[in-house]
């Protein structure tokens, strides 16, 4: 029984699941009780906003619309390899997502692509879920763009395999309406000497909780993680990060910064790094940066590290939220700029670390401009509070 632990007396006592590497990991929703949000993966989501995902009901045909750039990717049924290669759910949406998708779409990255493969999500109301498969071929180098937008209440399931000595960049942007819910799981396995870099990108919807999940299994293999959010009033954006390094090796950076505005404004960041028994020569580090910018937001940030073996090169983790350096505003004051101009340099330098790092020029200049209109509209609303107190 999951969580129960003998005592001496023969009793039996049910002991909370604590670490992201004990929790129960199963196909079959049944095995899942329905959150309450008491429980350690769900304590943080507002579980009454996301409740319809709970149900199994039956998707809506017309929820969602999924387009791939490239030639249209195949299906992989059930129990098609390499569906199920990487991923196995450790939640209740993911398995019920893992049931209602017959064929699991596959993107395929082979060779060196220019042009990154773009896969569209437009939501059009309704309840939807979907499995994604994304396969980067031995010594493959391509970038897989995922796009959400429209409104939807969505679980999604993303599978990533990156084969020996393959160079993968996996970008999910969720740029939904105002009463969008999304839940996804991202659970990703990284052989020999390949690369993933993965980054979440959030700034629409009404609830959005990516939770990526990475296994570093082949030797020399390596994750680079990055996350990026603005949450506005009444927002609720999460990422529940898991980095596990199984094989010798191996390396791992991961960097989440966010910013809030507005009352209600939140945001959830859990990171997890397990280095485990046989991963020699591990080299790894975590942190998270969050920027409060008014009254009523909220961030929280709770980074934990597991060591299991002590020959490593280096693991670490940080974490920081708080406001504005009121130092650095004076600087920039002290030499002729105005305050909200030397708050919007302060707030585009903070966030554009993680932008500069995605790689694609086109998304790296939608992003900035996406960060100028939340910048004006925060700036709008700080000015207001003052005209009104």
């Amino acid at each position: 029984m999951p969580g129960a632990k003998a005592h001496t007396d023969g009793a039996w006592s049910v002991i909370p699941v604590q670490t992201r590497s004990e929790r129960l990991r199963s196909y079959d929703p049944a095995a899942f009780d329905r959150p309450t949000g008491r429980e350690v993966a769900w304590k943080h989501t507002p579980v009454d906003r996301v409740g319809d995902l709970f149900d199994g009901a039956d998707a809506d045909a017309d929820a969602i619309v999924v387009r791939v750039s490239s030639a249209d990717a195949p299906t992989l049924a059930v129990g098609a390899s390499p569906r199920g290669d990487a991923f196995e759910p450790e939640d209740l949406p993911s398995a019920i997502a893992w049931t209602k998708v017959d064929a699991a779409r596959h993107i395929v990255v082979e060779g060196e692509r220019d042009e990154p493969v773009v896969v569209t999500v437009e939501g059009h109301g309704g309840i939807a879920y979907e499995h994604l498969v994304i396969e980067a071929k031995p010594f493959a180098r391509g970038t897989v763009l995922l796009r959400h937008s429209g409104t939807a209440e969505l679980a999604q399931n993303v599978e990533i395999v990156v084969a020996d000595g393959a160079h993968l960049e996996v970008v999910t942007v969720q740029d939904w309406a105002a009463d969008a819910v999304h839940v996804a799981s991202h659970q990703a396995v990284v052989h020999r000497d390949a690369t993933l870099r993965h980054v979440v990108v959030s700034f629409g919807g009404a609830v959005v909780r990516v939770n990526p999940s990475v296994r570093l299994a082949g030797t020399g293999s390596r994750a680079e993680l990055y996350g990026l959010s603005y949450a506005d009033a009444g927002q609720h954006l999460e990422s529940q990060v898991f980095l596990f390094h199984e094989g010798a090796e191996t390396s791992g950076d991961v960097l989440y910064k966010g910013a809030l505005q507005g009352a209600g404004a939140r945001s959830v960041w859990i990171g997890d790094v397990l280095i485990g028994p046989h991963a020699v020569g591990t080299d790894s580090y975590e942190a998270n940066r969050n920027l409060v910018l008014t009254d009523g937001a909220r961030a929280e940030s709770i980074p934990n590290l597991e060591i299991e073996t002590g020959d490593i090169r280096g693991a670490g983790h940080a974490s920081a939220t708080g406001r504005f350096d009121d130092e650095q505003l004076f600087y920039l004051q002290a030499r002729g700029i105005p305050e909200s101009e030397a708050r919007r340099l302060v707030v585009l330098g903070f966030l554009t670390e993680i932008v500069q790092r995605i790689g694609l020029p086109e998304l790296e200049a939608e992003l900035i401009a996406a960060i100028e209109r939340e910048l004006a509209a925060g700036i709008a609303l700080i000015e207001g509070e003052r005209v009104t107190a």
